[in-house]
């Protein structure tokens, strides 16, 4: 329990406790100003969805590259009109008796939130980066085994290689053997002797080679001196 308690996010609790004070100081100052019943709690709803909308809206185009000026400007009306009500409910302004003009600018938000959530909801959406993709090598043809002359007819095929060359290409380079110290000959040749001793059979280079903890590049070496 204490660890679940321990990922809650004191950001998330905060945005969600101003919300909540935001939202009534809305409903009070919208029921003051004479909206009564379901329409006094329309308003918060109408002021926050602006705000939400705008901000979104502003973030994208930033991330794309592109001016915001117009998200900006609803964000701050939507953010002056949420800021208003709660100035005007902490004591300042006495809700039993409220202005002619704050009467007249609450009522008359209704049709500013419908301008700007339909500006904001009908904007073009900002363009996609589009990265270009990395063209791929060409594919080269393939030789033509032979090639026909229409003019005057013979028929030329590629060059062959002499048969010495081929033979040299083809037959494996041999591997070169490193000289051992003569130490380490008398030793292979003593691990050899005791091998044929025990088992009754010559030793390998692979198996002398093993006892002796050599790396299996010294197999040719080894079995030179078997």
């Amino acid at each position: 329990m204490r660890a679940h308690l321990a990922r809650f996010d004191p950001v998330l609790v905060q945005a969600v406790i101003a919300g909540a004070l935001s939202f009534s100081h809305l409903h009070d100052l919208a029921e003051a100003a004479g909206q009564g019943g379901w329409k006094a709690w329309a308003y918060p709803v109408s002021v926050d969805l602006l705000l939400v909308a705008a901000w979104r809206r502003m973030r994208e185009q930033q991330r794309a590259g592109q001016p915001a000026g117009g998200p900006r400007l609803w964000f701050l009306i939507a953010l002056a009109a949420s800021l208003g009500a709660n100035v005007a409910t902490a004591g300042l302004l006495d809700l039993e008796h409220v202005p002619a003009p704050l009467r007249v600018v609450v009522a008359g938000w209704p049709a500013v939130a419908f301008f700007g959530g339909t500006l904001l909801a009908h904007a073009p959406r900002p363009a996609a980066v589009r990265t270009n993709p990395i063209p791929e090598p060409p594919t080269p043809d393939p030789p033509a085994a032979v090639a026909v002359d229409d003019e005057s007819g013979p028929v030329s095929s590629p060059p062959q290689l002499p048969a010495a060359e081929a033979s040299e290409k083809s037959t494996p380079a041999p591997v070169p053997v490193s000289p051992l110290p003569p130490a380490l000959v008398e030793r292979v040749q003593s691990l050899a002797a005791e091998y044929r001793a025990s088992t009754g059979r010559a030793a390998d280079a692979d198996t002398v080679r093993t006892r002796l903890g050599l790396p299996a590049s010294m197999t040719p070496s080894v079995a030179a001196h078997l």
